[in-house]
């Protein structure tokens, strides 16, 4: 394959650059501009794309910022209405991709049917569902590709939003889903049809291969087509540490191997019968079945971006063969990012998006002369994508594995050449004869099983996975600038100056905190709460936030990676409100994955901790006081009134954290020492519930904001109109996390300074509530 050659500049390098630029810079703006200016920007492009190639670059930026809006906004404007949410209906329609199931409950995606029977704003689109067992009873199952008749309760798409790279609503936006809820269990839910179709074949060979011996048969499902809900936490835990998460994941290499292998078969079919070549050449015949089986394994294996990326290059260069034109590795990337741009541009917001086609434009650019020999040709690959990547690893992820380099050594051949194929021939062989296939990824298996412990020892290395902190917006351009200068030929000098560009990567955005100033973050947790407080130099954590009793635990999903965006490494003191598990459930997370220096909770509280606070107990960090102020030392531990209450105080200003004490107890702190009770910023207790916040409270405290840490739309309606009514009757501005996302707080000699993550970030997606 040729790599230098003459392109048309409608779909060349210039014309595929343009068009990512422009669309980009219309999805990350902090809203999209009217819909009439979006579509005169598209026509206005597309005219100068086609009329004037010497203004490729402004027509293909015009064509994609007017062309992704118009997507987007159709996208965001199906999201279910405000006005049906909570409200039961019943849904009829299909069982989209694979099914996930645990021990409490299935979750999939529902795409309903677009009918005159199906609620009008749900007509033919996709929705996410979980399905809860009744106690004592196993989950429902569910099997892909199945029909249903289902009752449901809805909620317009929304996610947590806190500082760092999680962002659920993105990904609802990108996979089209416009509401999530749960099916009401009891009488009226009916399954329709069995399933049937391309997802319930890609669901029936996952269940072949698991019924292997192999513990590694979950690696072969991922594999094989794309399955991974068979891997655990501790799995991901140890490919994220080894940098190996790319190549579980159905990629490009997939592809192209059945493209291999359906070009062989018709080869071979064609040497059997030779008069089959008077019909079509066998060049020919393989340049098709190399297509047709290609592109058939993408559709099976879930039609990933980096699978279609493969697929439109391979059909482009095999075009340009059969039409006898010269076609370059860059010229058929090129157009396989114009194609899916103009297919989808929210694909564009899809981390693989950009992963598999720098990964390519690296290696194209880098590795173009060849000639150095397979050893030196496949090590520098390996070092192109790995320092090519990094960059983008860490934008997306805000991780990044220092050891991968030695890991993938050993994977990318290993798992590529030898067990990659014969799981993608036991998915042949099976297709052929159910059970043919066993063999092969029984062996494929015992193979992967072989390197799997060399993989574990490397994940527990001290240079493993790393966390990073939230960085600038400008700090991954200059890191992709310095690995470009890194990766330029030798004659270029300077090199060892490429590595400065990489350092505010590894800079927290947010400014440090100075000696006599204090600063709270209310990390977004749902229903739950955690609080991180900082000083210059000491932090300390108030409530771990929630976990759940069907697996989900905050405190690893939410909690750690906000800490890690913010810069924070270490806990001097984490002070657990009380025992509630939507307060105390993440603890062992937080307590497993950062050094933690004391657990303190309430006095006879059922937890394992260190300390107890109590009233009296008070200190100085940084030149900022702590007081708690509640409960009574020794006292009956009684839940939600037992809360540690913790004032934070400055010399001008305060915070106060109340935990889930009731009006009784705001009665008896008032009762001991109001004067104890004024701060700027109040927590708001009991997450905003009508049984807390009473008047003779909020008039005590004088705060100017109060913050109600809470989820969307959850079943106990916090916070209450009722709490709300009481706190802005008194003059205070109220902002709650569903609403507000994260809410930074900042005392200073200066005043006191609050900011919104959503506020902070606006994204086109954000829901906001």
């Amino acid at each position: 394959m040729h790599v230098e050659t003459r392109t048309s500049p409608r779909i060349g390098t210039q014309a595929a650059v343009g068009l990512l630029a422009g669309a980009m810079l219309c999805l990350w703006a902090p809203w999209l501009a009217p819909r009439w200016a979006l579509i005169a920007l598209a026509i206005a492009g597309l005219a100068l794309w086609w009329k004037l190639p010497r203004c490729i670059w402004i027509a293909t930026a015009l064509l994609g910022f007017g062309w992704a809006g118009i997507v987007a906004g159709t996208a965001l404007q199906a999201r279910l209405p405000s006005e049906i949410e909570g409200r039961e209906l019943v849904v009829q329609g299909r069982v989209d991709n694979l099914p996930e199931q645990d021990s409490k409950s299935t979750r999939f995606q529902f795409v309903v049917d677009d009918d005159i029977a199906q609620q009008v704003e749900l007509r033919g689109k996709r929705i996410r569902l979980g399905w809860f067992a009744a106690p004592d009873q196993a989950p429902p199952q569910i099997v892909a590709g199945s029909r249903w008749r289902l009752h449901v309760k809805l909620k317009r798409p929304h996610g947590l939003r806190n500082p760092g790279v999680q962002d659920s609503e993105r990904g609802m936006l990108v996979d089209r889903i416009v509401a999530g809820g749960s099916v009401k269990g009891g009488e009226g839910n009916e399954e329709l049809a069995a399933g049937n179709g391309i997802d319930a074949m890609r669901d029936g060979i996952a269940q072949r291969i698991e019924q292997g011996s192999s513990p590694a048969r979950r690696f072969i499902r991922a594999l094989a087509v794309g399955d991974t809900r068979g891997l655990s936490d501790d799995d991901w835990t140890i490919l994220r540490a080894n940098g190996l998460t790319h190549l579980i994941a159905i990629s490009g290499s997939h592809v192209a191997l059945t493209a291999i292998l359906g070009s062989a078969l018709a080869w071979l079919l064609w040497q059997a019968f030779p008069n089959l070549g008077r019909s079509l050449p066998r060049r020919t015949a393989m340049l098709l079945a190399g297509i047709v089986v290609a592109a058939f394994y993408t559709a099976l294996s879930g039609g990933e971006v980096p699978t279609l990326r493969t697929l439109l290059m391979m059909a482009s260069v095999a075009s340009a063969v059969l039409l006898r034109r010269r076609m370059g590795a860059v010229q058929a990337l090129a157009i396989a990012a114009i194609l899916l741009t103009l297919i989808d541009p929210l694909n564009l917001l899809r981390p693989g998006f950009w992963l598999s086609f720098a990964g390519v434009a690296w290696l194209s650019w880098c590795l173009r002369e060849g000639g150095r020999g397979v050893l030196r040709e496949f090590l520098g690959a390996q070092g192109v994508a790995t320092l090519g990547l990094l960059p983008l690893s860490m934008l997306f992820f805000a991780q990044a594995s220092w050891v991968s380099p030695i890991a993938n050594l050993v994977a990318v051949p290993w798992w590529g050449f030898v067990v990659v194929p014969l799981s993608l021939l036991g998915v042949l062989a099976d297709g052929i004869h159910h059970g043919w296939g066993a063999p092969l990824w029984n062996l494929a298996a015992w193979l992967f099983d072989f390197a799997w412990p060399l993989f574990q020892r490397i994940a527990d290395w001290p240079l493993g996975q790393s966390r990073l902190p939230e960085a600038s917006v400008f700090a991954w351009p200059l890191a992709l600038i310095g690995a470009f200068w890194l990766l330029a030929p030798r004659k270029l000098p300077g090199k060892p100056l490429a590595l400065a560009l990489w350092l505010p990567m590894f800079t927290p955005l947010q400014p440090a905190v100075l000696p006599g100033e204090a600063r709270m973050q209310v990390i977004d947790v749902g229903q739950g709460q955690a609080v991180l407080m900082r000083t210059a130099h000491h932090t300390i954590l108030y409530d771990a936030g929630p976990a759940t009793d069907d697996g989900y635990d905050a405190g690893e999903t939410v909690v750690l990676p906000a800490l890690a965006a913010l810069g924070v490494d270490h806990i001097d003191l984490m002070m657990l409100s009380h025992a509630d598990a939507d307060h105390a459930g993440g603890m062992n997370a937080v307590l497993a994955g950062m050094p933690v220096a004391a657990v303190q909770a309430p006095p006879n509280a059922p937890i394992e901790v260190d300390a107890h606070c109590k009233l009296g107990d008070h200190w100085e960090w940084d030149g900022v006081g702590f007081e708690v102020v509640s409960p009574l030392p020794d006292s009956e531990y009684t839940g939600n009134p037992s809360s540690c209450v913790l004032r934070v105080f400055s010399k001008e200003h305060a915070l106060l954290l109340t935990g889930d004490i009731d009006q009784a107890t705001e009665h008896a702190m008032i009762e001991r020492a109001t004067t104890s009770l004024r701060a700027d910023v109040v927590l708001m207790p009991h997450h905003g519930s009508a049984g807390s916040s009473s008047d003779a409270f909020v008039h005590a405290t004088g705060a100017t904001w109060a913050i109600a840490s809470a989820g969307y739309r959850n079943k106990f309606h916090h916070p209450n109109p009722k709490a709300v009514a009481r706190w802005t009757d008194a003059g205070t501005r109220v902002l709650d996390t569903p609403h507000a996302g994260s809410v930074r707080v900042d005392l200073a000699p200066t005043g006191v300074a609050v900011t919104t993550e959503r506020t902070r970030r606006r994204r086109i997606w954000g829901s906001g509530g």
